[in-house]
C-alpha cells in the first residue's frame, strides 16, 4: 500500500493537511509524533495489506498544516479536536485508530473524548496518559538519571523564545540531534530524516513544535482526572525496547489502563514504525484483522 494523495483540510479548527490510502473497508486513522509529520507512515504502509482506507493529518504545526503560535493551542485534547474535526470533514464516523509518540497521545485524548467512534486504538512508544503507576515510576527513573535524557524537552520550554532563535537556520543540525541519538543501528529512513528538514525549516515551525512541550503542565494536570478510568475499546501497544526516552518504567501497571490490551515489544528504539516497518505492519495487520 502506498499514499496516493495528499490534500488540505479545511475544519472550523483550521487547516490540515492529510495524507490517504485508498481501501475497501473500514477507516484506518495514523497520527504522527514529534518531531516528525505524516510522512513517518510511509514504509510502514508499504507492508500493510491494502484493506483499510487510511487517513494520515498533519498534527497542528507540524507537516504542512497551519501553524499556530500560542503554545495553548498544542493541548493534546485540542489537538484530539482537531483530527475529529478532519474526519468529520471527511465524512468519516467510525475508524481505527493509531498513533506515535505525542501522535499516541492525541489518540488516547480522541478516545477519552469520542470512544464511540474508535474501533480499535494502536498505540506506539508513548506514555499511557490514564496509567499514574506507570507516569509516577517513569517519572523516578529519569530522575533517578538527572533527567539527562529529557534536556530535549527542557531546552524547547526555555522562556524568551531562546530555542527558536538558537534553531533557526540550523534545523538539520537539530534533528540530527534528536532523530540519530537511538541506540546504534537504529534511526529513520534518510528519506524521513530530509523530509523532516524541510518540514521543520517551514517558518515558524520550531516554536510550534516547541509547543508541543510548552503544553505538557496543561496536559499533565488534565491528565490526573484520567487515573483509574479504562478505554474500553480493544488496544495495542507496541514497545520498541530500546527507547531511550520512553523507559520500560511506562509500562508499570499498563494493563489496568485498558479492558482488553496487546502488548507487543520489539527490538527497536523510539521511532518503532520506521525502524521495524515491516514487524510493526506485521502486528497492527494481523491486530485490524481480529477486529475490523
Amino acid at each position: 500500500m502506498e499514499f496516493s494523495e495528499q490534500r488540505d483540510i479545511s475544519t472550523p479548527r483550521g487547516r490540515f493537511h492529510v495524507r490517504e490510502a485508498p481501501g475497501a473497508g473500514d477507516a484506518l486513522v495514523l497520527v504522527h509524533g514529534w518531531p516528525e509529520s505524516s510522512y513517518c507512515w510511509t514504509h510502514l504502509l508499504r507492508h500493510l495489506p491494502a484493506r483499510w482506507r487510511v487517513i494520515a493529518p498533519d498534527l497542528r504545526g507540524l507537516g504542512d498544516s497551519e501553524r499556530t503560535p500560542q503554545a495553548s493551542a498544542y493541548e493534546k485534547h485540542l489537538l484530539a479536536q482537531d483530527v475529529l474535526s478532519v474526519l468529520d470533514a471527511l465524512g468519516v464516523d467510525r475508524f481505527h485508530l493509531a498513533g506515535h509518540d505525542w501522535g499516541g497521545v492525541v489518540a488516547q485524548e480522541m478516545a477519552l473524548a469520542a470512544a464511540a467512534r474508535i474501533r480499535s486504538l494502536c498505540l506506539m512508544n508513548i506514555a499511557v496518559i490514564n496509567n499514574r503507576k506507570g507516569l509516577l515510576a517513569a517519572a523516578d527513573a529519569h530522575r533517578a538519571m538527572g533527567n539527562v535524557r529529557l534536556f530535549y524537552q527542557q531546552f524547547q520550554r526555555m522562556p524568551g523564545g531562546l530555542f527558536e532563535r538558537l534553531v533557526e537556520g540550523r534545523e538539520a543540525q537539530w534533528l540530527g540531534f534528536c532523530l540519530h541519538r537511538q541506540p546504534q543501528g537504529l534511526q529513520v529512513p534518510d528519506d524521513a530524516f530530509h523530509e523532516y528538514v524541510r518540514m521543520f525549516s517551514l517558518p515558524g515551525t520550531p516554536g510550534c513544535g516547541a509547543n508541543y512541550y510548552r503544553s505538557l503542565p496543561a496536559d499533565a494536570q488534565r491528565w490526573q482526572q484520567h487515573a483509574g478510568t479504562k478505554y474500553p475499546m480493544p488496544a495495542l501497544y507496541v514497545y520498541g525496547n530500546r527507547d531511550p526516552v520512553i523507559i520500560p518504567e511506562y509500562l508499570q501497571g499498563i494493563e489496568d489502563a485498558f479492558e482488553q490490551l496487546e502488548l507487543k515489544q520489539l527490538d527497536a528504539g523510539h521511532f518503532v514504525q520506521e525502524e521495524a516497518p515491516a514487524e510493526v505492519a506485521a502486528l497492527l495487520g494481523e491486530f485490524l484483522g481480529r477486529h475490523g
